[in-house]
């Protein structure tokens, strides 16, 4: 009954304010995160994020510095809010395994609109990138440090089956994280300078003398899709692109929106239906 209750104040909100299902959700139902349900995740529902009190960019920065990690890059969200990335030696060392890249770096955004930071599960996120090479001694440390440097903070209603996210994708005949996009081929050298003369650069990370993940701007059309499925997970943007030996590749944004809006429905992935191919587009021209 409870749950039921929950679900019809969620969609009045949503109804009332024009909101995403689950940016209502979220604004009916705000549970407790305990760090040690993940412990042991297997069987369990993993929040892809955790909401916290609002504090600014520079000391939300302030305070990651302090807990030892080492700040990749900062992007404005269109104009209501900030995405920091960061990342530290475990997550790097996890990132320079191959095809695992995208593992390298967190993300903790300052959401300006609905005055909270969100903050990327790593147990989430880590088993999603790394596959059968998730290490769960190494991202659930990771959580434990996010946990204690930013105080209380409330699991999202975004969720997923922590078992199915290894093998994670939106549909059937939808992608998985395997399925990523060859942006661009070349000299490993040839295609990180490329990306750091365009001026869609934000950010780069050398992960080893063959992988190197490289933060890009989208075209400002492309961007705006946060604001028809919900704000409230803004720090899906930027996009990020892993070159890997003489290939640049990315995440299918089939993939990588599901992933991120585990509570999208089919009719709100319809309302983007044209984003993941422009994604593709956008992120082939630095390398033209």
């Amino acid at each position: 009954m409870k749950k039921i209750l929950t679900l019809l104040a969620a969609a009045m909100v949503a109804a009332f304010y024009g909101l995403s299902a689950a940016q209502a959700a979220e604004n009916t139902e705000a549970a407790a995160f305990d760090v040690t349900s993940m412990e042991k995740p297997e069987g369990k529902d993993a929040p892809a994020y955790l909401r916290g009190a609002y504090i600014d960019a520079a000391a939300a920065k302030s305070k990651l510095q302090e807990a030892g990690y080492t700040i990749v890059g900062e992007y404005k969200v269109l104009k209501d809010g900030t995405t920091i990335l960061f990342t530290d030696d475990a997550l790097k060392a996890e990132g320079a395994k191959e095809g695992r890249g995208f593992a390298a770096v967190e993300r903790l955004y300052v959401d300006d609109t609905n005055k909270q930071i969100t903050i990327t599960n790593p147990v989430y996120f880590g088993k999603a990138y790394m596959q059968d090479d998730y290490n769960h001694a190494v991202f659930y440390k990771e959580l434990q440090t996010l946990a204690s440097t930013f105080g209380e903070l409330k699991a999202s209603v975004d969720k997923l089956d922590f078992d199915d996210l290894s093998g994670y994708h939106f549909m059937m005949g939808m992608p998985y994280y395997e399925d990523m996009i060859e942006v661009a081929e070349g000299s490993h050298a040839d295609l990180v300078a490329k990306a750091k003369a365009s001026k869609e650069f934000l950010f780069e990370l050398k992960l080893s003398d063959n992988a190197t993940l490289v933060g890009m701007e989208l075209e400002k059309k492309t961007t705006k899709f946060p604001k028809k499925i919900g704000l409230q997970n803004g720090l899906v943007l930027p996009y990020m692109v892993l070159i890997e030996g003489d290939k640049a590749k990315v995440l299918h944004g089939k993939f990588y929106i599901a992933l991120s809006y585990p509570l999208l429905t089919m009719g709100e992935f319809m309302h983007i239906a044209t984003v993941p191919g422009a994604i593709e587009t956008d992120l082939q021209k630095p390398f033209n």
